[in-house]
């Protein structure tokens, strides 16, 4: 019979930490596309034996976060233009409703603190911190979607940004952006007016435009 593992479970532990530390990594550009992970290599990183750093790539490439190839090598995907369309117009189909969903309880306690989120965005674009503006960025968005109350919807969007992490990173570097996303702006005021067509225009524009750019 197999023992239930406790959250106390040192192997379980060290896989969950395994496990976040490698996904934020990836989900925020810290690892460029097509570069190759070894067990080893991530096992020095967190300080873990091998079990739960296979675990770990396991599980990410079952979330398409890795990709393995059939000799075993591990490595960020390379997305095709066809792959970053299809993952734009996901987002779009997303991110769209779970806005549409908070917008009920976009309260002015959320709006401020988007606001502030925001402020963060821009820090890390003056200072051209590509990884602490996808942080932010990410956090703009599901600060919001947070208020939808439909976790399952939200965990799709971010198995989504977690495919995109390493080439969000490509992106930034081609678009050389110097002030925070225009749209973030739009998205502020609809949740100010209470004005759901324009949120879900904003929100749609927001996280196709920059990826479409890429494909081009």
């Amino acid at each position: 019979m197999m023992r239930r593992q406790k959250p106390s479970d040192p192997a379980q532990s060290a896989h969950d930490r395994v496990y976040r530390g490698l996904r934020n990594q990836i989900m925020f550009g810290q690892i460029d596309p097509g570069q190759s992970l070894t067990l080893r290599g991530i096992g020095d990183t967190f300080g873990v034996s091998m079990t739960p750093a296979r675990e770990t790539v396991q599980r990410l490439v079952a979330e398409g976060a890795l990709f393995m190839s059939g000799s075993g090598r591990v490595s960020t995907p390379e997305l095709t233009n066809e792959r970053i369309e299809e993952l734009s117009a996901l987002r779009s189909l997303i991110e769209v409703e779970l806005a549409s969903r908070a917008l009920p309880r976009a309260h002015l306690a959320l709006i401020e603190r988007l606001k502030a989120i925001n402020g963060m965005v821009g820090t890390a674009v003056s200072e051209y911190d590509a990884v602490a503006y996808i942080q932010t960025n990410l956090e703009f968005h599901r600060t919001l979607y947070l208020r939808a109350q439909a976790p399952a919807m939200l965990a799709m969007a971010e198995t989504v940004w977690l495919q995109l992490g390493p080439t969000m990173r490509t992106l930034y570097g081609r678009l050389k952006r110097k002030e925070p996303p225009h749209f973030h702006k739009l998205i502020l005021s609809a949740l100010s007016a209470g004005d759901e067509p324009s949120l879900r225009l904003a929100v749609r524009s927001d996280v196709t435009q920059g990826l479409r750019m890429l494909a081009s």
